[in-house]
């Protein structure tokens, strides 16, 4: 018998990042066996070549068994591009990877192994910040990777998956900010793992972007919580304390100074973004 993994990768103007991403991919270990991998790149909205460059990977997918597709959208939509992923998907376990993310070779199979099972569950791979150009983008990041979100559980930011049972919890994509955080809160703590593969995961550069991505994120939780507040039960994202910060302040003090000043000037009108899509690189 075979089983297939989907992985649906949404890119709006990846030119940049799409090469990588697709060979880190395509350097993953060998699936378990009865294993096969179906790939599905939506290019959508895009004015520069992602599309042909993801293409360009096919007859290395094919090399390996894999299937590989490029589907062009003309509309540059998250929500959308994932939708007609989905569409065209046909794996028992689904995996949803960001065009700037880099996998591990170890992280797809951990991924399969992990969600091989009949009831639904959700799984992410271990988040590895890569190191930023900007010193303001190290700094951050240092600290940022100690926070309890980031360093335990399965956050899911940049690469999430999940098996065929967890994926009909719900249907179509909604126009939602953070998709991962809709797609983590539909299971509850026990049904989410994750596996100790690495993957790595870009901030983006300076402190205008930092501000800007942090509040969208912020915008997402809220637009969750207030159309769905029926996931919130499903948050086991526990709050530092003053104790834990403190002791973070002690062992990174610039990080957290940086990290502090992040927060305070999302609450400040300036940095604000109507895209769909964020990028500052």
């Amino acid at each position: 018998m075979t089983w297939t993994v989907s992985i649906i990768l949404p890119a709006h103007n990846e030119a940049d990042y799409i090469d990588a991403c697709a060979r880190a991919l395509l350097q993953s270990d060998p699936l378990p066996d009865g294993w096969r991998a179906q790939v599905i790149i939506v290019a959508n909205g895009c004015s520069d070549d992602t599309g042909a460059r993801a293409s360009a990977h096919t007859s290395a997918a094919e090399a390996r068994g894999w299937e590989w597709r490029v589907i062009e959208l003309d509309q540059g939509s998250k929500p959308g591009a994932l939708n007609a992923g989905d569409t065209a998907a046909v794996g028992d376990v689904r995996v949803y990877l960001d065009a700037d993310v880099l996998m591990s070779p170890a992280l797809l199979p951990q991924l399969i192994a992990g969600l091989d099972r009949p009831e639904p569950a959700y799984g992410g791979g271990s988040p590895v910040v890569s190191r930023g150009h900007s010193w303001i983008t190290r700094t951050y990041g240092r600290f940022w990777v100690t926070l309890p979100f980031v360093a335990q559980g399965s956050p899911g930011f940049g690469v999430f998956a999940m098996n065929q049972a967890g994926r009909a919890r719900w249907g179509d994509w909604s126009q939602i900010i953070s998709d991962d955080t809709f797609a983590r809160l539909n299971f509850a703590p026990a049904e989410r793992i994750r596996v100790e593969a690495a993957y790595h995961w870009p901030l983006v550069e300076g402190f205008r972007n930092l501000v800007r991505v942090r509040r969208r994120q912020n915008e997402g939780v809220a637009q969750i919580a207030k159309l769905y507040p029926e996931l919130l039960c499903n948050d086991d994202n526990a709050p530092m304390g003053v104790s834990g910060l403190f002791q973070r302040m002690l062992r990174h003090p610039v990080g957290f100074l940086v990290y502090a000043t992040v927060a305070l000037a999302v609450k400040t009108p300036l940095f604000r973004t109507t895209s769909d899509w964020v990028r500052g690189r």
